[in-house]
């Protein structure tokens, strides 16, 4: 019995109105609608409903391939309408889309540019004004060519009813002549019949003129409506448009199904779409995706890769453009010469502070970097503040200086004699006290008071009453005056001395800190030098003559503090370091291609060994190459002798059975009872070490030695390495005995 075929499922309803299939970059198709701006994956019901099969229907047959499915149809430009006073072209599709294209620089958007939007404007009121006036004739002509042909008929059908009256009139008028009578019967019969006939033709033309003006009528008043119709949609149309323009709000874009865009194009576009939704360029993919999935610009682009790839971009540019703004931000609202001058006025306290160290600290600061053509000028910058703080620090230590005179005068407490510790506990509250800095400057500042003769009391010989008084007073007066200008010099030079020894201490310091600054600035510029010697020398055969040139054009060489002897040692050394280098991968060279000691010279791969990078690097020819070999196994082989005298010493069997073959004599002192000889030697018999160490014969140490990579290194020499081995046995002494002497 034949399988009966399956039955084919019913085609899938038809979509509502206003929406459209698409397929998306993983081939499944979801539903957009072009006027809601809404998109699903669930296929929308239409509002009608929808037939089921009837049973017992015939089902059409399925073929075997499933049919092709139908191909879109391509959207093209339709409608181009240039836009006046612009080189822009406002271009409609065949599927009723709209864009605008730019003739100069070949560029196409969706939306109304802001450049245009105003004569786009214009553009569509002179088009909307006019349509409603082509309507209003179109309708005004078809109202004329309706009334017209509702006349043409009426006269026609006049027409038409007088022909048929003429035509029935005559023939009965020839009848009624022609004929003679008969019968009187048969012509009362053909009487009536003749009125029944006119009757009814008369019946007939007035039914067939009130069908035919039903008609007219009923076409005239559908005519009417459709032009109220589109009479009504112009107006919601020109009210649309109206708005519109009040509202000036952002365009709707109608997606179509499809439109061919260039990748460029639709790049741009999914950007646009990225900026519009303002993405944080910070974000991934997945984060950000959710925020832009639903809108139809995000199918524009064939793949997720590109995608993907665009949206990299976008976050590329738009972190750049980010980053650019706050830097032009930071420039306008900042200045940088004063953001240099606010750092060193915040971060340089001392005039001890090393630029070095204030430049490794603050290197990476935009306020640091922010100014200068390059550290020269903010070095120099950085000397001239340490200037000007050392002079403020010295204007401020002569003014507390003065200010401490002063309060020591109004004080009246600076009397020869005065102790300091017990005027200072009267002072300490005055902020002119703390001003100065130490308590030994401001004992040491009290003594130069003390001593300029603050409070001078000034001895003068007394005169008997009422005897000279005239003379008296003119002495008193030139004393006075003395006085005074002693005081004054006094005082000046207590000034001058303190200003001596103050100099002469900032001298020391800044002598001190020069020292240790030429000692910080000397080991960095060791420290430069080395690194420019390893950044510029990497050849160990360059000479310092060969190399000079090409060093003086570093300025880390020209900038350099140290000597010439110092910088020929530090070359010197250099170079020595990298032939070193070079002359161990050499050596490890040799060793992987002569694993023994006796490996010849002409054994080696020696091709292949000058034209490795050591051999290359320092220069060897074939000759010089055998010569290092030679000396490489010189040095080997004495590395090897020495390792092979330690293993001796290591070895606990040689050293005791050695050292036992030197003890002479025979008895208690040099034997041990033989407990272990058998049944058949007495218990009390004693054994010669000596006799039983030279029973220990050379072979018995050597397979102790023998697994030994010291010992086996020398197979090669089996007599010579016998011959040390003996000699190591000759030069051990005999051990002392520390065995207990039983009593007898």
């Amino acid at each position: 019995m034949a399988a009966i075929p399956p039955i084919p499922f019913a085609a899938p309803p038809p979509l509502p109105p206003g929406w459209t299939e698409h397929v998306g970059p993983t081939g499944q198709p979801y539903y957009y609608n072009a006027q809601t701006q809404e998109s699903t994956y669930v296929r929308p019901l239409p509002a009608f409903p929808i037939i089921p099969l009837v049973a017992g229907a015939a089902i059409p047959a399925v073929p075997g391939a499933a049919p092709a499915p139908k191909k879109p149809k391509k959207e093209k430009p339709l409608v181009k309408t240039p836009i006046p006073g612009t080189e822009w072209l406002r271009v409609i599709t065949n599927e009723g889309n709209t864009f605008y294209t730019h003739t100069g620089r070949k560029q196409s958007v969706w939306t109304v540019p802001e450049e245009i939007k105003a004569a786009v404007e214009e553009l569509e009121r002179e088009e909307a004004l006019a349509k409603a006036r082509a309507a209003e004739e179109a309708a005004k002509r078809a109202e004329a060519e309706r009334a017209a042909a509702v006349e043409g008929v009426l006269r026609e059908g006049k027409a038409a009813a007088g022909k048929r009256k003429a035509a029935e009139v005559v023939p009965v008028d020839e009848i009624v002549v022609s004929k003679k009578a008969k019968v009187d019967e048969e012509d009362e019969d053909e009487d009536a019949d003749g009125e029944d006939d006119e009757d009814d033709d008369e019946s007939e033309e007035e039914e067939w003129q009130k069908e035919a003006a039903a008609q007219l009528a009923k076409e005239a008043e559908e005519e009417r409506q459709r032009q109220e119709e589109e009479k009504r949609r112009a107006e919601e149309e020109a009210q649309k448009l109206k708005e519109a323009e009040k509202q000036k709000g952002a365009p709707q874009i109608n997606m179509p199904e499809r439109v061919d865009l260039s990748i460029d194009e639709a790049k741009a576009l999914f950007k646009t779409l990225l900026r519009e939704k303002n993405i944080n360029p910070l974000h991934p993919w997945d984060t950000s995706l959710p925020l832009f999935v639903s809108d139809p610009r995000y199918v524009l682009l064939p793949s997720v890769s590109a995608r993907r790839e665009a949206f990299d971009e976008y976050c590329r540019e738009r972190a750049r453009e980010l980053r650019e703004s706050k830097v032009k931000v930071e420039k306008v609202s900042l200045d940088p010469r004063q953001e240099f001058e606010r750092l060193l006025k915040e971060e340089v306290k001392s005039t001890r502070t090393s630029w070095t160290e204030w430049r490794r600290q603050w290197k990476k600061d935009r306020r640091y970097y922010g100014w200068g053509r390059d550290d020269r000028e903010r070095e120099k910058r950085f000397r001239e503040y340490l200037k000007e703080l050392g002079e403020q620090k010295r204007a401020a230590a002569q003014k507390a200086e003065k200010d401490f005179f002063a309060l020591l005068k109004e004080s009246g407490l600076a009397k020869p004699g005065a102790v300091w510790k017990e005027i200072k506990k009267q002072l300490v509250s005055d902020p002119r006290y703390d001003a100065v800095g130490s308590s030994s400057l401001r004992e040491e500042l009290f003594n130069t008071y003390i001593k300029a003769g603050a409070s001078d009391e000034v001895t003068t010989a007394s005169t008997p009453e009422g005897a000279g008084a005239p003379q008296s007073q003119k002495t008193s007066a030139e004393d006075e005056e003395e006085r005074e200008r002693r005081r004054k010099e006094r005082k000046e030079r207590a000034v001058r001395e303190r200003e001596e020894k103050v100099r002469a201490e900032r001298s020391k310091v800044e002598a001190e800190i020069d020292r240790s600054k030429l000692g910080l600035t000397k080991e960095e510029g060791e420290l430069e030098f080395r690194t420019m010697l390893t950044d510029a020398i990497r050849d160990p055969q360059v000479t310092w003559e060969g190399v000079l040139p090409q060093l003086q054009k570093d300025p880390r060489f020209l900038n350099s503090p140290l000597p010439l002897n110092q910088q020929l040692h530090l070359f010197h050394s250099h170079v020595n370091a990298l032939r070193v280098k070079h002359l161990t991968n050499l050596h490890a060279l040799f060793a992987s291609h002569a694993p023994a000691l006796n490996t010849q010279f002409t054994a080696l791969p020696v091709a292949s060994i000058l034209s490795s990078l050591p051999a290359t690097k320092l220069g060897y020819d074939i000759d010089q190459l055998e010569r290092e070999y030679e000396r490489w196994q010189r040095e080997r082989w004495t590395e090897a002798r020495a390792a092979f005298d330690q293993m001796l010493g290591e070895n606990s069997f040689v050293e005791f059975w050695g050292r036992l073959g030197k003890i002479g004599g025979k008895g208690v002192d040099v034997s041990i009872k033989n407990e272990d000889l058998g049944d058949d030697e007495e218990e009390d018999a004693q054994v010669d070490m000596k006799a039983l160490a030279k029973n220990v014969d050379l072979k018995e140490m050597v397979k102790v030695l023998k697994n030994d990579k010291r010992y086996i290194v020398f197979d090669h020499v089996p007599e010579q390495r016998e011959q040390w081995l003996r000699d190591y046995l000759s030069q051990l002494s005999a051990p002392t005995l520390s065995v207990h002497v039983p009593e007898k």
